[in-house]
């Protein structure tokens, strides 16, 4: 191991000045790993879209004690929110507060100049419920997990 979380097999392979290990990753990379990737994959980015600038956009639900109970987790970067988590309590459901949490999120994604929505869900979960709140399907990949699908879907915001 090299002390960044990736077990270096053999001498890898050199080039241009960089040694590009064959390896074997690991789930607990070393501190700034992350940060490194993401800010060379920005970098080589910027030139055609700008420099990526995610914002959080968290809206959570609390229960009677004031503990996280469910919510929304989402983040918006080049004009889009991506949602990235919605969780309605069981106790709550059917009570529009899914749509109003997706409504809060949206309102605020478009204060923040963005143009749509992006999601992914997976087919036993929320498909008929995005859709219901207008989204569209556009893509579907197949046995992910196995026996399910994974749904891809957005909304353009007016």
């Amino acid at each position: 191991m090299n002390g960044s979380g990736i077990v270096i097999l053999g001498n890898g392979v050199k080039t241009d000045g960089f040694h590009a290990p064959v390896s074997i990753p690991f789930e607990h990379p070393a501190p700034g790993v992350f940060e490194s990737i993401y800010q060379a994959l920005d970098a080589s980015s910027q030139e055609r879209i700008g420099p990526s600038r995610p914002r959080l956009l968290v809206i959570p639900i609390r229960d009677d004690d004031g503990a996280v109970a469910g919510g929304f987790w989402g983040v918006t970067n080049f004009q889009w929110l991506r949602v990235q988590m919605l969780f309605v309590p069981e106790a709550l459901r059917g009570q529009r507060v899914g749509a109003t949490l997706m409504a809060a999120a949206e309102r605020e994604a478009e204060a923040r100049g963005c143009h749509g929505a992006i999601v992914d869900t997976l087919s036993f979960q929320a498909g008929p419920f995005y859709r219901k709140i207008g989204y569209e399907l556009f893509g579907v990949l197949e046995d992910c997990p196995p026996g399910y699908n994974q749904l891809y879907l957005y909304k353009r915001f007016v």
